[in-house]
């Protein structure tokens, strides 16, 4: 009986992964080491899916008591019967390493032979000036300058809609972009001709601020603890939002109202019509404004060390895809049938 009672005790040993009494969940300790790491909210909810999807796939299985084998059936079965593209899959993998290495405290080994996703080697659609300026007029108020803003000074869209009052410079023509791809901040120009439509566009914004500070509102979110530093400081002018939502939110936790930037969607929908609307048969977004923005700078024969700053690129070769596209086309070489 004793003996049974010892065999049994052995095939039934405690989980690797069992949690003690209050500590979180998996999936709330990943968002954790995400934030404390200062990771995008972005990057948190792909990471957190990628991490739900793994899981799920093996049968709702800890990944403790998983390793390299179950990623490797994983991003395999990505590729092969899903279709997803190389970047698609690669996120993927960041997601699972960060699991391992930053949540569970262990490094994973040696993959063995993942089958990977076929990298394209796409060029970017890039626009015509013309092309450009016909779709900036299908757009109106304040998302026509928006537009004009990502294509006169090369912004992302959600640099351009987390810009702050402050960070804009007329007096020496200058944005600054605060927190860019890669936790990067940089500086680009400001277009004169955008000069007068943007401080028309800032003294509306900010008799809606004011307003808001006299029903007791008015303050926006502070990158990482300045509020808690500088509690006044989220209720100042200089920190808001150049472009602010329509409507203030409201937290139905606490009651309290406040004014987010514009929505992303929002922006990308009106583009999305422009672009209809215009009849342009090329797959445009917001990010063909900043394609637009870098090849028509060479075009006009700035250097590309220059426009690589301009971008914010950490390697000049990531700039030079932009040398694709010349009015003379492929490669700038004139065609043989030209000079008959």
């Amino acid at each position: 009986m004793m003996m049974t009672m010892k065999v049994s005790a052995k095939k039934a040993p405690t989980p690797r992964h069992a949690f003690a009494e209050g500590k979180p969940k998996l999936l709330d300790q990943v968002r954790l080491a995400l934030r404390a790491r200062h990771y995008s909210r972005k990057t948190e909810e792909a990471y957190v899916t990628w991490i739900r999807r793994f899981i799920f796939f093996h049968g709702k299985r800890h990944p403790l008591e998983m390793g390299e084998p179950e990623v490797n059936a994983f991003l395999t079965h990505l590729a092969v019967k899903e279709h997803v593209s190389s970047s698609t899959q690669n996120q993927a993998l960041s997601a699972l390493l960060f699991l391992y290495r930053h949540v569970l405290g262990r490094a994973l080994g040696d993959l063995g032979e993942v089958i990977r996703a076929r990298r394209p080697h796409r060029l970017p659609v890039v626009l015509t000036r013309e092309e450009v300026k016909a779709v900036l007029a299908q757009l109106h108020g304040d998302k026509r300058l928006m537009a004009s803003l990502m294509y006169g000074a090369g912004l992302r869209l959600m640099e351009c809609l987390r810009l702050r009052v402050q960070d804009i410079d007329f007096s020496r023509n200058e944005i600054l972009v605060r927190d860019g791809k890669g936790a990067k901040d940089r500086v680009t120009m400001l277009p004169e001709s955008l000069k007068k439509p943007l401080e028309e566009h800032l003294r509306k914004v900010k008799a809606i601020h004011e307003k808001d500070l006299a029903d007791g509102w008015g303050r926006v979110p502070l990158p990482d603890a300045l509020d808690r530093k500088y509690p006044n400081a989220s209720r100042e002018w200089r920190w808001q939002w150049v472009f602010p939502q329509e409507h203030r939110w409201v937290n139905p936790k606490t009651g309290e109202q406040g004014r987010h930037h514009v929505d992303e969607s929002i922006v990308q929908k009106a583009f999305k019509q422009a672009v209809e609307q215009v009849g342009l048969t090329k797959r445009a977004t917001c990010h063909t404004l900043r394609h637009s923005f870098a090849t028509h700078l060479i075009e006009s024969g700035y250097d590309i060390r220059t426009v690589q700053e301009l971008l914010g690129h950490k390697d000049v070769r990531t700039t030079m895809i932009y040398t694709h596209v010349l009015n003379r086309g492929g490669k700038g070489v004139q065609s043989p049938v030209d000079t008959l």
